[in-house]
């Protein structure tokens, strides 16, 4: 959903800059979303009113005629079919927060972007690494502080599914080697408690026993980069990537690599979907609609017999 340029909202009226403010105010502090996805929105938004302010006066005189065509013109731009659908996805969203808030103050006011649809696009499915790749890219030096870092990094990753947010995020007090979890906080900053594995758990005591090197005392982070402040997120998917190409893995390692590949051998194992939602921290309408909630000595059990990094986990000392 990204452009080369930034859409310059000065150029645009109150009339249609401060909706845009407004429905960013509402993903900020409501939905709480993070910084980069509230840019993207606003993003967006401010190039498709830059287009409709040609066309019409505000957001609220818009007709479907107009983001068809809106439409019509990134086609011709031969951007592909995701991410056209994400741009009118966009749209959709700002109307629906509006009709919801009732900032157009007209109870029946109609969404006009509801029924267009964006052009269909194939969905690939996503790849992940199978075991003895895993294991190959696990295969780290011990003898370079950075290196220990990142083999701490990748095997929480891969051993409990972290979103990349959720590990550069993650503290120190967050972990639990004793019990073997960590505590992390997801989309929404929605807490979950996920079992990390033996070979984990010995890969961060390796990392936390040199991390005073890296690590201001006060500093709270797990992760620290060599600047000694929290690893930022472009930090590790670059690590991840230059890794993978020095471990000889045929394909691109990057971050949700590893959290796919997470859930899809937890799920050959064991079959068990709704566990692999629970420990994914999934909660889509539809997910909670259809998934019960599982307690953590459930998932723990799942999580024991079938992660091939975590098999025959013992408590460390």
């Amino acid at each position: 959903m990204s452009d080369v340029t930034t859409p310059d909202l000065n150029e645009l009226s109150d009339a249609w800059r401060t909706p845009i403010q407004l429905f960013a105010d509402y993903l900020r502090y409501e939905k709480q979303y993070s910084v980069h996805t509230i840019n993207q929105y606003t993003s967006q938004l401010g190039f498709a009113a830059l287009y409709f302010s040609k066309l019409s006066e505000n957001w609220f005189t818009v007709q479907g005629e107009h983001i068809r065509r809106y439409s019509m013109q990134l086609r011709s731009k031969q951007l592909s079919g995701r991410t056209i659908s994400l741009k009118l996805s966009c749209i959709r969203s700002l109307y629906k927060f509006l009709k919801a808030k009732n900032i157009a103050n007209q109870a029946h006011y109609h969404n006009p972007a509801e029924a267009i649809k964006g052009p269909k696009f194939s969905k690939p499915l996503p790849k992940n690494l199978d075991v003895d790749q895993m294991a190959k890219l696990l295969e780290l030096p011990d003898d370079d502080p950075l290196a220990i870092r990142d083999k701490a990094m990748m095997e929480l990753m891969y051993s409990s599914g972290l979103r990349i947010s959720e590990l550069v995020g993650a503290n120190i007090q967050d972990i639990n080697p004793r019990e073997g979890e960590i505590l992390v906080r997801g989309k929404g900053n929605k807490e979950r408690l996920l079992p990390v594995g033996s070979k984990a758990l010995s890969a961060l005591k390796a990392w936390l026993k040199i991390r005073p090197q890296f690590a201001h005392p006060d500093e709270i982070a797990i992760f620290v980069s060599s600047q000694k402040k929290r690893i930022s997120i472009r930090h590790v998917r670059l690590r991840m990537q230059e890794w993978g190409i020095k471990q000889g893995i045929s394909s691109q390692v990057h971050p949700h690599k590893l959290r796919h590949s997470f859930a899809s051998h937890i799920l050959e194992s064991s079959g068990d979907l709704r566990a692999v939602q629970e420990l994914l921290g999934h909660t889509s309408l539809s997910a909670t609609q259809v998934y019960t909630h599982l307690d953590f000595q459930h998932l723990a059990k799942v999580y024991d017999n079938t992660h091939p990094r975590a098999k025959k986990r013992s408590t460390p000392e």
